[in-house]
Protein backbone atom coordinates (compact mmCIF):
# COMPACT_ATOMS: atom_id res chain seq x y z
CA UNK A 1 0.00 0.00 0.00
CA UNK A 2 1.07 3.56 -0.70
CA UNK A 3 0.08 6.99 0.60
CA UNK A 4 -0.56 9.54 -2.15
CA UNK A 5 -0.94 13.30 -1.73
CA UNK A 6 -3.35 14.80 -4.28
CA UNK A 7 -3.83 18.53 -4.77
CA UNK A 8 -5.90 19.00 -7.93
CA UNK A 9 -8.47 17.11 -9.97
CA UNK A 10 -8.07 13.95 -7.87
CA UNK A 11 -9.41 15.69 -4.75
CA UNK A 12 -12.98 15.12 -3.56
CA UNK A 13 -15.59 16.88 -5.72
CA UNK A 14 -13.27 17.12 -8.73
CA UNK A 15 -13.61 15.21 -11.99
CA UNK A 16 -10.79 12.64 -11.56
CA UNK A 17 -11.66 11.71 -7.97
CA UNK A 18 -13.47 8.58 -9.19
CA UNK A 19 -10.04 6.92 -9.51
CA UNK A 20 -9.76 7.11 -5.71
CA UNK A 21 -13.35 6.17 -4.85
CA UNK A 22 -12.39 2.79 -3.38
CA UNK A 23 -9.23 4.05 -1.65
CA UNK A 24 -9.08 5.01 2.01
CA UNK A 25 -9.21 8.76 2.63
CA UNK A 26 -6.62 9.58 5.31
CA UNK A 27 -7.59 13.25 5.54
CA UNK A 28 -6.66 16.73 4.45
CA UNK A 29 -2.98 17.63 4.55
CA UNK A 30 -0.49 20.34 3.74
CA UNK A 31 3.13 20.06 2.69
CA UNK A 32 5.43 20.38 5.68
CA UNK A 33 7.82 22.65 3.81
CA UNK A 34 7.05 25.87 1.99
CA UNK A 35 9.28 25.17 -0.99
CA UNK A 36 6.84 24.67 -3.86
CA UNK A 37 5.00 26.63 -6.55
CA UNK A 38 1.54 25.61 -7.75
CA UNK A 39 0.82 26.53 -11.36
CA UNK A 40 -2.35 26.40 -13.41
CA UNK A 41 -2.29 24.39 -16.62
CA UNK A 42 -5.86 25.41 -17.43
CA UNK A 43 -8.02 22.45 -16.43
CA UNK A 44 -5.60 21.14 -13.80
CA UNK A 45 -2.73 22.29 -11.58
CA UNK A 46 0.86 21.23 -11.24
CA UNK A 47 3.50 21.59 -8.57
CA UNK A 48 7.07 22.68 -9.23
CA UNK A 49 9.76 21.80 -6.68
CA UNK A 50 10.87 25.40 -6.36
CA UNK A 51 9.25 28.30 -4.57
CA UNK A 52 8.01 29.44 -1.17
CA UNK A 53 4.49 28.02 -0.88
CA UNK A 54 3.00 25.16 1.11
CA UNK A 55 0.52 23.08 -0.91
CA UNK A 56 -2.87 21.96 0.42
CA UNK A 57 -4.42 18.66 -0.59
CA UNK A 58 -5.67 15.27 0.53
CA UNK A 59 -3.98 11.98 1.40
CA UNK A 60 -5.25 8.55 0.33
CA UNK A 61 -4.05 5.03 0.95
CA UNK A 62 -3.87 3.31 -2.45
CA UNK A 63 -2.93 -0.12 -3.75
CA UNK A 64 -0.63 -0.95 -6.66
CA UNK A 65 -3.52 -1.11 -9.15
CA UNK A 66 -4.69 2.43 -8.30
CA UNK A 67 -1.09 3.66 -8.32
CA UNK A 68 -0.68 2.36 -11.89
CA UNK A 69 -3.91 4.14 -12.92
CA UNK A 70 -2.68 7.39 -11.37
CA UNK A 71 0.69 7.04 -13.11
CA UNK A 72 -1.17 6.66 -16.41
CA UNK A 73 -3.42 9.67 -15.72
CA UNK A 74 -0.45 11.84 -14.73
CA UNK A 75 1.67 10.76 -17.69
CA UNK A 76 4.39 9.45 -15.37
CA UNK A 77 7.32 9.68 -16.00
CA UNK A 78 7.09 11.61 -19.29
CA UNK A 79 4.92 14.51 -18.09
CA UNK A 80 4.70 14.43 -14.30
CA UNK A 81 7.35 12.88 -12.14
CA UNK A 82 6.83 11.81 -8.53
CA UNK A 83 8.74 11.79 -5.29
CA UNK A 84 8.22 11.22 -1.60
CA UNK A 85 7.61 14.29 0.53
CA UNK A 86 6.42 14.96 4.08
CA UNK A 87 2.96 16.39 4.71
CA UNK A 88 1.19 17.37 7.90
CA UNK A 89 -2.26 15.96 8.46
CA UNK A 90 -4.68 16.04 11.38
CA UNK A 91 -3.16 17.22 14.65
CA UNK A 92 0.04 18.03 12.71
CA UNK A 93 0.69 14.30 12.22
CA UNK A 94 3.54 14.00 9.72
CA UNK A 95 3.32 11.43 6.92
CA UNK A 96 5.62 10.39 4.11
CA UNK A 97 3.59 10.43 0.89
CA UNK A 98 4.04 10.31 -2.87
CA UNK A 99 3.38 13.54 -4.78
CA UNK A 100 3.38 14.19 -8.53
CA UNK A 101 5.32 17.24 -9.71
CA UNK A 102 6.45 19.03 -12.86
CA UNK A 103 9.88 20.25 -13.91
CA UNK A 104 10.88 23.90 -13.59
CA UNK A 105 10.04 24.70 -17.22
CA UNK A 106 6.38 24.94 -16.10
CA UNK A 107 7.09 28.03 -13.98
CA UNK A 108 6.06 30.07 -17.06
CA UNK A 109 2.41 29.15 -16.32
CA UNK A 110 0.10 31.24 -14.09
CA UNK A 111 0.96 30.81 -10.39
CA UNK A 112 -1.66 29.82 -7.81
CA UNK A 113 -0.18 31.81 -4.95
CA UNK A 114 -2.14 30.25 -2.06
CA UNK A 115 -1.24 26.65 -3.06
CA UNK A 116 -4.90 25.58 -3.16
CA UNK A 117 -6.59 24.32 -6.34
CA UNK A 118 -10.14 25.71 -6.47
CA UNK A 119 -11.40 25.37 -10.04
Amino acid sequence: MHRIFVYGTLKKNFHNHSLLKDSEFLGPAKTKLEEYTMVSLGEFPGIVLSGSTSISGEVYLIDDTVFKKLDYLEGYPDFYNRKRIIVKGKSDLEMSVWMYYLDKSFLDNPVISDGIWHT
